[in-house]
């Protein structure tokens, strides 16, 4: 039994898309959703990297670029991957590749579509929706969705959430076309070194099953499979720097979030303090002014001749009060 090593690799991918052009022309017609009567008939390779426009310029670099019949380009990625760097990088790309296209002089309607095609191979998510594994974006009118501008279409594939069973709520040509797409999308997700024995549906079908021989440990040298490796490698530390980055990340978050509770909590406890050294100064203030009332209820019922006892014993004041009282009337008279 033949042992296989995983397609998507950099080193099996480009071997099996890069190297075969039917290979390509049919897993392009599975999992794009072209119009019937647009499907691929030819592809002519093309350069796998783009040079940068300047010195700060970035350079993008993809897995399989090629133009078909019609003259609309393509780019294919895998990306083990996924962040918002990786989604501009993508939309950079593209518009390059579409930009590229002008020449000075030359009128803006031989302008080309530009397809791009994003297999999701990463344990970060792309969207939030658990069912949904095929993303197909293009410019739309908002008000009118049925009216759209030709030029730049992305189809973004989470091979991690590919069930065979979802491939039926595809806007995909026909039965046919989702039959190879479940296909191909099987060949990427299950064809790997777990695997020695590839599946009868599989075998049936020429293309997928000229793409597993393709794959097959023995059809590699020592040198090829040593690079395999390293490159699995690369991608297990890439992905582990990446975990510990987004921990980090999180625990930095966390560590943010505590001294943003605890400022709101000090400033809680400040505002509580405030409010109740105003409080106290109110009560200060208005045991001052029933005193002060007192005082002058005291003073009216003095002036009358009402013994100072009965006054006392009415005003709620003690006599020494009533004596200080009495002294500060008779200094303000003196005076």
């Amino acid at each position: 039994m033949a042992r296989y090593l995983d397609p998507k690799a950099d080193l099996t991918f480009k071997r099996v898309f890069g190297e075969h052009p039917q290979l390509l022309i049919s897993f392009l017609n599975a999992l794009l959703p072209f119009d019937a009567g647009t499907m691929i008939e030819t592809i002519e390779y093309l350069p796998s990297e783009q040079p940068p426009d300047n010195k700060e310029g970035k350079n993008s670099i993809v897995e399989v670029r090629c133009m078909d019949n019609f003259k609309r380009k393509f780019i294919v990625e895998m990306q083990v991957r996924w962040s918002s760097m990786f989604r501009n990088r993508t939309i950079l790309n593209s518009c390059k590749t579409y930009a590229r296209q002008a020449k000075k002089g030359e009128e803006y309607k031989i302008l080309y579509p530009v397809y791009t095609l994003v297999l999701l191979n990463s344990n970060s998510t792309f969207d939030d929706d658990k069912d949904v594994f095929y993303h197909h974006y293009k410019v739309l009118n908002t008000k009118n969705p049925n009216k759209s501008l030709p030029g730049l279409e992305y189809v973004f594939v989470e091979l991690q959430k590919f069930k065979p069973e979802k491939i039926q709520g595809l806007a995909l040509s026909s039965v046919e076309v989702r039959k190879m797409a479940v296909l191909w999308l099987r060949f990427l997700t299950e064809v790997g070194e777990d695997m020695f024995d590839l599946p009868d549906e599989m075998k049936e079908d020429e293309k997928i099953n000229l793409a597993a021989d393709l794959c097959k440990e023995g059809a590699f040298t020592a040198e090829e499979r040593a690079e395999y490796e390293a490159y699995w490698d690369a991608v297990s530390i890439q992905r582990g720097l990446a975990s510990e980055m987004e921990e980090a990340k999180e625990a930095k978050a966390k560590i943010a979030t505590a001294e943003e509770k605890t400022k709101n909590a000090e400033e809680k406890a400040k505002n509580a303090e405030e409010k109740a050294k105003n409080a106290e100064e109110k009560a200060k203030n208005a045991e001052e002014k029933a005193k002060n009332a007192k005082a002058e209820v005291a003073l009216k019922l003095l002036k009358k001749g009402m013994p100072k006892e009965e006054v006392a014993e009415m005003t709620n004041l003690s006599m020494e009060e009533i004596n200080i009282l009495i002294k500060n009337q008779k200094s303000i008279i003196k005076n």
